[in-house]
């Protein structure tokens, strides 16, 4: 991202919220790497990281938000951190 000539990195948590967001109700890999607007191979590292903690969980070609990464969602959103 810029900002008047400036580049704003997003963080490690932005990233992930934006993945369980778009995941939420399922979506494709290709959904995600465009929506959260990253390249295939860090949208692989996140996914495989989220699949490990059980925050998302794919179904098919599909991946899906568990229970968990929508709590995990909500309560970053509480806090006010996303």
């Amino acid at each position: 991202m810029e900002c008047g000539g400036i580049t704003i990195r997003r963080s490690r948590l932005d990233i992930i919220i934006a993945i369980l967001k778009i995941a939420q109700d399922g979506a494709k890999k290709t959904q995600i790497v465009y929506g959260a607007n990253l390249n295939s191979t860090i949208a692989n590292k996140y996914l495989t990281s989220l699949e490990e903690k059980q925050l998302i969980e794919q179904k098919g070609v599909f991946f899906v938000t568990t229970d968990k990464g929508k709590l995990y969602r909500e309560m970053a959103s509480e806090l006010d951190i996303y």
